[in-house]
Formats: structure tokens, C-alpha cells, sequence
């Protein structure tokens, strides 16, 4: 496990905190939401064409707040889930990145 945010608690309802991971030998960048009181963790990718979510300011949901929206395209994902709802990758689902919270902090095991 890796620490990737010290104080837990800096994390908001509806707030992100972006960090790397490795996935198949290639680094990516990630992201961890808290919605509805939970964390969910998800590799920072549409899976309509493989672009970053957010514009590099680390806003991932919609103004509804009802969903992790991708900047390039509209494409609509369940914050709890990762699974597309709407948009061109309808069905597609979000690579999600292992969360805990634990001891005031926010861990990874994603690496």
C-alpha cells in the first residue's frame, strides 16, 4: 500500500486527488472522488478514446453531481460503479484503482 494523501479528511464531498499508478508496466495517471461519503478510485481514461477525464484540474463530476463526466466528450460514469450511462462509450466501464482509508489517510494499491 502506498499513501497518496496524508490528511483524509482535506479530501471533500465531491473533491479529487489525483496520483500515479502502474498498470501493465506503464505509468498512468489516476484519480480518487469521495461521493456520497464513499472513496472510488479510477485510472484517469475515458474509454471512448483514451483521453484524460478532467482538463488537468482535477474536476471530474458534472454540475448535477450525479456522475463522473469526461471533459472531452460528454460521456457519463457512475461515480460508484465506473460503468458509462451515457455518451459514446455507453456500456464501457472506468479501470478502477484499489482505495482505502485508513489510519486519517487515503492508501493505494495500485502500484
Amino acid at each position: 500500500m502506498r499513501k497518496i494523501l496524508e490528511d483524509a479528511s482535506r479530501l471533500r464531498e465531491g473533491g479529487a486527488v489525483k496520483f500515479d499508478v502502474t498498470r501493465d508496466g506503464i505509468r498512468r495517471e489516476a484519480f480518487v472522488v469521495r461521493y456520497r461519503g464513499k472513496l472510488y478510485g479510477y485510472v484517469n481514461t475515458c474509454r471512448h478514446q483514451s483521453l484524460p477525464l478532467d482538463f488537468g484540474d482535477a474536476h471530474f463530476f458534472d454540475d448535477e453531481y450525479d456522475a463522473i463526466l469526461c471533459c472531452q466528450h460528454g460521456a457519463r460514469y457512475r461515480p460508484e460503479t465506473g460503468e458509462s450511462f451515457e455518451g459514446a462509450c455507453v456500456g464501457g466501464r472506468l479501470t478502477p484503482v484499489a482505495i482505502e482509508e485508513r489510519e486519517g489517510a487515503i492508501w493505494t494499491s495500485g502500484d
